[in-house]
């Protein structure tokens, strides 16, 4: 597992993340805003399984 996920990216979806979680415990998703765990995990562990799928990588590469 290759890091495909950039830094703009990891706090994007950890800030869609919390946004779905609060709305699960305070707002009218309920238990649906559990879902927002799922870009929250991505996003700790850097690797995205959708991306390879799409041919998308976030991460800054280092030309050499």
């Amino acid at each position: 597992m290759t890091r495909n996920i950039g830094s703009i990216d990891r706090a994007l979806r950890i800030g869609g993340g919390v946004v779905l979680l609060a709305l699960g415990a305070f707002g009218p998703l309920g238990w649906w805003g559990a879902i927002g765990l799922l870009p929250i995990a991505t996003a700790l562990i850097g690797w995205c399984p959708a991306y390879p799928l799409l041919g998308i990588n976030t991460c800054a590469s280092k030309s050499g």
